[in-house]
């Protein structure tokens, strides 16, 4: 878990080339980028079923969840967890190259489409945690 880079996904569910894009494109300095999502994802991951319920779900993986939200969903975030503009910004990158990634599978153009006038939010899930939202 946040050892080695196979396995951070533990602590938050962006790796790879999106946490790659991030931090090459963050306002913050790239060592601290995971720190930071690992506290996004701390606070994210404790309000999954909110999510489930008020953002449309847009991709699920064995790991995580995609949602889309309004683009001032992460002022609130960043309100709730004291992050500045330039970790906020840093965050919201990282969350929005990994939605272009969850859109690997035929679906990328549609994806980034919708980040045009919305924002992503990626937030891991335990184990067998992949509920269907209620509809």
């Amino acid at each position: 878990m946040g050892g080695d880079e196979g396995s951070q996904s533990g602590e938050y569910p962006i790796e790879g080339p999106a946490l790659v894009k991030a931090a090459a494109l963050a306002s913050v300095p790239a060592e601290r980028l995971p720190d930071l999502l690992a506290r996004v994802q701390a606070d994210l991951g404790s309000r999954i079923d909110e999510y489930r319920r008020r953002y449309e779900r847009i991709a699920v993986d064995a790991d995580c969840e995609t949602f889309l939200v309004e683009p001032h969903h992460w002022e609130r975030v960043a309100e709730r967890l004291g992050l500045d503009d330039r970790e906020r910004a840093a965050v919201v990158r990282a969350h929005e190259a990994a939605v272009e990634r969850a859109g690997d599978g035929g679906r990328r153009a549609e994806f980034e489409t919708a980040l045009e006038i919305r924002s992503g939010v990626v937030i891991g899930v335990p184990d067998g945690d992949e509920t269907s939202p209620s509809e």
